[in-house]
């Protein structure tokens, strides 16, 4: 693989590293953000984890001198619930915006616009979601199978904090998007299926996908 191609995918995988664990996304979680999604492929991160991408064949190491962070969004905007309110949302993409503008501000200058010799980093919160926790390897016990189902139809097991996003990598001066990704994580599980849902709970895995990033375009711009 060429210099190119290698710190390409490094960049794209820097969002893929999990803040806690993750999950690949499904098709039918894409959103329509993206511009096209029949292009992406699996690809491994250096942790091992699974990422879908796909990074334009003619990007070239060194040609961003600087980012252009546009703000994050929900996208598509959900309708409103009791367990994952607008507020949480807000919180969530703010958040996000800061994490990422933290740590790329480190290695690179953030750019006030699009333009000339800039990397325009679109990202999109594209999936927040709550499930009840499977059941765990010691509870198919044939003893405490039957505790374990009457806890989840009742509601009282822990519930995992599912995040999503989506971002397009583009081109300040034609526009044009030169790396897609697409990836999924799991935060600080809810208690139950009545706790309400905060940007807490994913802090630490939009602080892992900033983090990755960072140490992707250090390695990008060698």
């Amino acid at each position: 693989m060429g210099r190119h191609r290698s710190w390409a995918w490094l960049l794209v995988a820097g969002l893929s590293l999990p803040g806690c664990s993750s999950k690949q996304v499904s098709p039918q979680m894409y959103t329509g953000f993206l511009q096209d999604y029949s292009i992406l492929t699996e690809r491994k991160t250096p942790s091992g984890q699974t990422v879908l991408g796909w990074v334009s064949p003619g990007l070239k190491a060194g040609g961003y001198k600087q980012v252009y962070l546009e703000p994050s969004q929900v996208y598509p905007w959900p309708e409103p619930s009791e367990r994952i309110p607008p507020s949480t949302l807000i919180n969530m993409t703010g958040y996000y915006d800061a994490a990422l503008r933290l740590e790329l501000g480190k290695v690179v200058p953030l750019a006030a616009k699009p333009g000339p010799g800039t990397l325009v980093v679109r990202p999109a919160i594209t999936r927040v979601a709550t499930r009840t926790q499977g059941l765990r390897f010691y509870e198919w016990l044939p003893v405490t199978l039957v505790a374990a189902g009457v806890s989840t139809a009742t509601g009282i097991r822990d519930q995992d904090s599912e995040i999503a996003t989506e971002v397009s990598f583009e081109d300040g001066e034609t526009g044009a998007v030169v790396a897609e990704l697409v990836r999924m994580g799991t935060g600080v599980p809810l208690e139950d299926d009545k706790q309400v849902m905060t940007a807490y709970n994913v802090k630490a895995v939009l602080d892992g996908w900033a983090g990755d990033l960072r140490t992707a375009y250090m390695a990008y711009r060698r």
